[in-house]
């Protein structure tokens, strides 16, 4: 639910941070910093609860520290338990819509964090029996943030809410390798010109083209997965700067056994919190992935569109399903506009990298306070390459056909034939035959037998889809 169609009654309730007073409206659960934070950062109008798995995350390590808390005799059982059961409400769906702060903000993420810690106090305190703002009770600091920093509890969530988001994206990845081996396999006997700088090559089958796709796709999940486990390294205790001022010795290693617990992730505790807490090497390398399976999705889009041009005056080896009209003054014009709107996402991707090295570098002493626009940039960029996928694999490569006939056309008529003849005829007379068939105009295959070169038998043999697309054994 949006907060601005929330039904409000009017009534609020006053609170008070360091910049003075200001009233609530009762029915909202975030308070006086979140509000601030809302007229502060109007910026992408993209919201934290765009991204569900990051609020579940801070969720995860809030219950993890209030479990911590109580466990080292720090918060008493009673309040931890009411965080620990509001963390589990907003886990199970509810209030998401409370969470309204700008994924882009300034202060290295406390809006952020203060938003949940708002949200969190206020429902603990209605299940303690108190009215929202009664933060004696429960406190969005005292309580929900204690033995915390924005700067340890943020990037602990953002890990955490990345350690799930990569595997739906790769679970995607691996639907559309499928879909790409299984035209390899369709179009197995389809023989089909190769090209080398958009001139013509030698002979291939489209099976291989479309099994190339999926191969060079099948080494991204590789790659996301490895990634994915720098994430797993979290700086829980670390506090401010990681010298874990105000958190109890203990607290880092109890925390981190807690969210293991809480999550059914592998997280391990940073050897070195100062490192852990001012550097964003995984966020690199795992923006980075994302950049690399972008550009090889790009590249195979860029290849459909050629493949697919025409219907009569480009290539027309292959149809993408038609999908919408193509032009408003144009008539029975369709256009390849999956695969473009696939680019354009990976045009995006590149882009969010660029920002993502950026902010990175940006990084300052004990702190690097550019996280949010990393953070920004790392959700969206899984967000539309997972959709994008989903949508190239159901509305685009399933439904591709081969115009069969019009491919080996193209390979009979085609002056690279004369490549597949090289080992019987040499390079020279090879040559002088492709020169003969520019000139003419004639078909290499006809100059051949024209010109008493080899017998129609042979000629037939060596030219068989099967023995072009794959090596075999030469005259000597």
């Amino acid at each position: 639910m949006d907060i601005t169609n929330m039904k409000l009654s009017g009534m609020t309730r006053r609170e008070h941070d360091l910049l003075g007073d200001m009233d609530v409206p009762v029915e909202y659960y975030f308070g006086i910093q979140t509000m601030r934070a809302l007229e502060n950062f109007n910026i992408s109008r993209v919201h934290l609860c765009f991204f569900p798995e990051f609020i579940n995350a801070l969720a995860d390590v809030k219950e993890g520290a209030a479990m911590a808390n109580r466990d080292l005799g720090l918060l008493e059982p009673v309040r931890a338990q009411a965080i620990i059961d509001a963390c589990r409400e907003i886990k199970s769906g509810r209030l998401h819509d409370q969470f309204v702060v700008d994924m882009v903000q300034g202060g290295a993420g406390t809006s952020t964090n203060m938003n949940a810690n708002e949200v969190i106090a206020n429902r603990a305190l209605e299940l303690l029996g108190h009215e929202k703002g009664q933060y004696k009770f429960c406190h969005p600091n005292n309580d929900v943030n204690l033995s915390q920093s924005t700067n340890d509890a943020y990037p602990t969530s953002i890990r955490i809410a990345m350690l799930r988001s990569l595997p739906k994206l790769v679970g995607q990845l691996k639907l559309l390798i499928d879909v790409f081996a299984a035209k390899g396999r369709e179009f197995a006997g389809v023989i089909k010109m190769g090209r080398t700088q958009l001139q013509d090559a030698v002979p291939m089958t489209l099976g291989q083209e479309f099994e190339a796709y999926a191969a060079t796709l099948r080494e991204e999940v590789e790659r996301i997965e490895q990634n994915a486990r720098l994430f797993l390294e979290i700086n829980m205790g670390a506090t401010a700067i990681g010298t874990g001022i105000n958190a109890d010795p203990d607290y880092a290693a109890t925390c981190t056994r807690r969210l293991r617990e809480i999550t059914g992730l592998p997280l391990v505790e940073a050897v070195n919190m100062i490192e852990a807490t001012n550097d964003t090497g995984a966020f690199i390398m795992n923006s980075s992935a994302l950049k690399r399976l972008a550009v090889k999705l790009s590249k195979i889009c860029n290849d459909l569109r050629l493949m697919s041009s025409g219907p009569r005056c480009g290539l027309g080896e292959i149809n993408l399903p038609p999908m919408q009209p193509g032009s408003s003054i144009m008539p029975g014009k369709v256009n390849p506009v999956i695969p473009e709107v696939m680019n354009q996402i990976a045009f995006r991707v590149v882009g969010n990298d660029i920002t993502v090295t950026m902010a990175s570098e940006a990084g300052q002493l004990e702190l690097n306070v550019m996280e949010p626009i990393i953070v920004h940039c790392l959700f969206e960029s899984i967000e539309m390459l997972g959709n994008g996928m989903n949508t190239l694999r159901e509305k685009c490569i399933a439904g591709i056909t081969a115009n069969e006939e019009h491919c080996r056309n193209m390979v009979y008529n085609s002056i690279g034939l004369v490549t597949a003849l090289n080992p019987y005829l040499g390079y020279e007379k090879s040559t002088e035959l492709a020169q003969k068939a520019l000139r003419t105009g004639k078909g290499v295959y006809d100059l051949v037998l024209e010109m008493g070169l080899i017998s129609r038998d042979e000629l037939d043999d060596i030219l068989k889809p099967e023995n072009m697309v794959r090596p075999r054994k030469m005259p000597k």
